[in-house]
């Protein structure tokens, strides 16, 4: 299986069958749905990236009621912010050989990088029916034809707003990208900040530059950066232009630099979530995390969704989505216990669990039918409408060569550096792999 046929998720689902809207019609089926425990006394540790909105609570249920079922079996979990996990925490413990029995695995180059340093458990011959359960949703958490992880949840990204602000500034959803800039100026001339970004976590304000890469390049220029690490086609200076172009018009609120992304009400999604901001570029996660930054600990009823837009005239397919998921693995030296949770976290019921509680679109088929929040249907559909989705570039392209590019867009952002900066950074790191 190759990198590009892995991301080409859209294409996937339609060939077995497993596009949003036919998701509901299917049954995860298995039996490897945990069990009793094989005796003695085991601890789990589990890190996971739910530190607000509903989701905290349920993983803390999952660990309980994991526990209640393997007499023997204590489950330590603990949830850290997205951006520390990801590039802090779990490499450090993997390369100090010490890490956490089942943990967040995010798929693309660093996937690849920890099966290579055999860092991970095999999964498809101890819980082969969990694996099948989501379908093609997999492919990108294998590598060489095995499974290393599997996602509990997969969507695109697309822009969170506020329906009464739209409506105050007398503005409709954009479907071009011209269309956003003439948004962007009649918020501001309404008084509104038009668009949160939490710069000062890196990765939010380098999905902008994702995003005009993504629509601006075509298809085949995109898998050949992630293939072959070849950024000699002009889109991607050309995306950089574009951004530094979208700066200029002051889309964003003051202090963006300094700005997280979801902790605390001063973030870019406490903005959205206390209507002091209009929009929020990110992922399909995010009805959660702003529900549980309002004073209720509840998604906003004046929240919607829309997808990113398409650049009029450029190589990019406008209907082309960036987006991914989050899955679990277990390190290589874990119990067995640990896949018997990783198989139960999985099951129909806790996914319907997850579905129900906002917090993501499930990636087993049973619990589709359990979404309930209106803005991540709209996400479901705009995931079965995409022509292809892109995985996040940082994760496509790995740790060395995606911290570089992240770098050199935050670099843009703060007015340090310029758009061919980015590709130059981008080469140059790939040149040391």
């Amino acid at each position: 299986m190759n990198t590009r046929s892995t991301m080409r998720l859209a294409a996937a689902f339609a060939a077995t069958g497993l596009a949003v809207g036919a998701l509901a019609a299917c049954s995860a089926g298995g039996t490897d749905d945990g069990g009793d425990s094989d005796g003695g006394d085991v601890t789990l540790t589990w890190w996971h990236n739910a530190t607000s909105g509903p989701l905290p609570a349920v993983w803390e249920e999952v660990a309980a009621e994991f526990e209640e079922a393997n007499p023997g079996v204590t489950v330590e979990q603990t949830g850290y912010q997205n951006e520390e996990l990801q590039r802090t925490l779990i490499p450090n413990a993997l390369a100090a050989g010490d890490p956490p029995d089942l943990f967040q695995v995010w798929p693309g180059g660093e996937l690849r990088d920890q099966v290579e340093n055999g860092y991970l458990m095999a999964l498809d011959d101890v819980i082969p029916d969990t694996v099948s359960s989501v379908g093609a949703t997999v492919n990108p958490w294998q590598v060489g034809g095995e499974t290393y992880a599997v996602p509990f949840t997969f969507g695109v990204e697309g822009f969170w707003y506020n329906t009464d602000l739209f409506d105050q500034a007398g503005v409709e959803v954009p479907t071009t990208f011209d269309e956003l800039i003439e948004v962007v100026g009649a918020l501001r001339e309404a008084g509104i900040t038009p668009i949160a970004v939490g710069a000062g976590d890196g990765w939010p304000a380098a999905h902008w530059w994702y995003q005009f890469a993504l629509k601006s390049c075509s298809p085949d220029a995109l898998a050949a950066a992630e293939t072959d690490f070849d950024f000699s086609d002009e889109c991607f200076v050309e995306a950089g232009e574009q951004l530094q172009d979208f700066l200029g018009i002051e889309p964003f609120q003051d202090g963006f630099l300094g700005t997280p992304a979801q902790q605390g009400a001063g973030s870019s999604a406490g903005l959205v979530a206390n209507g002091e901001a209009a929009m929020e570029l990110m992922g399909h996660w995010n009805a959660g995390v702003i529900g549980g930054l309002t004073a209720d600990q509840q998604v906003p009823p004046f929240l919607g969704w829309f997808p990113v837009p398409g650049i009029d005239g450029a190589a990019g397919d406008p209907t082309a989505a960036l987006g991914g998921g989050d899955g679990f693995g277990c390190s290589a030296d874990a119990p067995p216990e640990c896949a018997d949770l990783l198989a139960y976290i999985m099951s129909d019921d806790v996914q319907a669990r997850f579905a129900a509680s906002g917090s993501g679109i499930p990636t087993v088929p049973a619990a589709q039918a359990s979404l309930e929040d209106p803005n991540l249907l709209m996400v479901a559909e705009g995931l079965s409408q995409a022509s292809f989705v892109q995985l996040w570039l940082d994760t496509a392209f790995g740790t060395t060569v995606g911290n570089a590019m992240n770098e050199g867009i935050v670099n843009l952002f703060a007015g340090t550096g310029s758009p061919a900066d980015i590709v130059t950074k981008m080469q140059d790191a790939a040149a040391t792999l």
